[in-house]
């Protein structure tokens, strides 16, 4: 049912007239409030309005070959790579990162707490069976959790193995319901998934675990003056304070790159 509404939403989004700049975003980056400072903050100083449609990374790389929308926001460098060598992306920006998270009930049935990296966090899942909410929708949590049961040597499939079909925080809604493990990225836990009583039981320092945003302008999109124009924005120390603002109980949500990128992108800065 979730998926459907969001199609209808979508549709509804792309048939109506375009009153600003389009810009397809991770739901990660929506959920968690980052682009309720970032935004405004724009508009008053370029007077451009910007429309929002939250989507998976894969979803928005597609709106963006179609030229349904003006730039994106996105956090699967494999697919961004992809589709900048295709022409679809242009003119990169590193914005922020985070990093993934484990996460899960407090009890932790799969004892994930005690695993000695995240490879041995999710065969200890695999091994007790225990419920685990994947997205399922192509996103870049997705492609990252994906990667990361190959990584651990693992196909992950059988009744405990679930996939939402949703956003990050719709996600963590259903793991919190169901009592699931599920893979999140730190700032939609923090705004969603905590309060909902799971608990982070695998979030450590690790490369595997590293979660860039970055922002493209699309090529040849009906407003790609605009899109430039919040390129340069993401690129001012105040867009940086903003990013590194943001935080919940004292805890930051993203870190400002200011361009520097983590991950290696091509014409990336």
């Amino acid at each position: 049912m979730r998926g459907i509404w969001a199609a209808l939403l979508m549709a509804a989004w792309l048939s109506g007239p375009a009153l600003g700049l389009r810009l397809a975003t991770t739901t990660s980056v929506y959920d968690s409030g980052l682009l309720d400072r970032l935004l405004p903050a724009f508009t008053k100083a370029s007077g451009v309005q910007v429309e929002v449609l939250a989507v998976g990374t894969g979803q928005a790389l597609l709106l963006a070959e179609r030229k349904d929308v003006d730039a994106v926001l996105t956090h699967a460098p494999e697919l961004e790579e992809e589709a900048l060598r295709r022409g679809i992306i242009a003119e990169p920006f590193c914005l922020a990162k985070n990093s993934f998270l484990l996460v899960g009930p407090a009890g932790d049935p799969a004892g994930v707490r005690g695993a000695e990296d995240i490879r041995a966090a999710l065969r200890r899942i695999a091994q007790a069976r225990a419920l685990f909410v994947s997205r399922g929708d192509r996103s870049g949590t997705h492609l990252k959790e994906l990667a990361l049961w190959q990584a651990a040597g693992l196909i992950p499939q059988g009744d405990w193995y679930l996939e939402s079909g949703a956003g990050m925080g719709q996600t963590l809604v259903l793991a919190a319901e169901k009592g699931a493990y599920t893979l999140s990225d730190l700032a939609t836990y923090l705004t969603v998934g905590r309060k909902r009583g799971l608990v982070a039981l695998y979030a450590r320092e690790d490369p595997l675990l590293l979660n860039q945003y970055t922002y493209y302008v699309v090529p040849g999109g009906a407003r790609v003056k605009e899109a430039q124009a919040l390129r340069r924005f993401l690129a001012t120390e105040e867009a940086a304070r903003l990013v590194e603002s943001l935080k919940v109980e004292g805890q930051t949500l993203f870190q400002p790159l200011r361009g520097r990128c983590i991950i290696p992108v091509s014409g990336g800065r």
